[in-house]
């Protein structure tokens, strides 16, 4: 069996060779056909031999194609399924002290080896998830339609109290 290499790796978009473009299409056209195929995505050999891509390969690929036809670099970093309170803080762009008050809190489990706490990514990744949609719902919440019409002092006193909340909200939560 092949020894896999799992260090990360920066890739950067071709030069003057092949343009990116058109795969991007594709792989976009395919993922809006993908109800027709049934099994999914298949990457075919040279050889005609075909094998099932599961649909997290095919994310990944994606994503990866994407960044490269638009100039942009991409490294892939393989990661443990578990991770340090460091590393999640890390992942969550914030503190490790703000972490750990939100293990403590309930909001993530983890589970403790020893002294130290360990956390499944899944885990980490769902949190991250839950948090950018509740920031979102509190953007969505602030967003107020502007008329010529609408008085300026009551937008502002609207803003103001939404605010307000969204700062009540961060007090009870974490």
């Amino acid at each position: 069996m092949p020894e896999t290499d799992l260090r990360e790796e920066t890739y950067l978009p071709l030069e003057g060779g092949t343009d990116l473009a058109d795969l991007a299409a594709f792989l976009r056209s395919a993922e809006s056909h993908r109800a027709l195929l049934r099994g999914g995505h298949l990457l075919l050999g040279a050889d005609g031999d075909q094998v099932p891509l599961p649909d997290e390969v095919y994310r990944v690929l994606r994503q990866v194609v994407d960044a490269l036809s638009h100039g942009l670099a991409v490294t892939v970093a393989p990661q443990t399924q578990v991770v340090t309170t460091q590393q999640a803080a890390e992942i969550l762009g914030i503190s490790r002290p703000t972490l750990i008050r939100i293990l403590d809190a309930g909001q993530v489990p983890y589970e403790r080896t020893g002294k130290h706490r360990r956390l499944l990514l899944r885990d980490v990744l769902s949190y991250r998830e839950r948090r950018r949609s509740e920031q979102r719902a509190v953007l969505d919440s602030l967003a107020v339609p502007l008329d010529e019409e609408d008085d300026l002092d009551q937008m502002l006193a609207t803003v103001r109290e939404a605010r307000r909340e969204v700062a009540a909200r961060r007090h009870r939560g974490a």
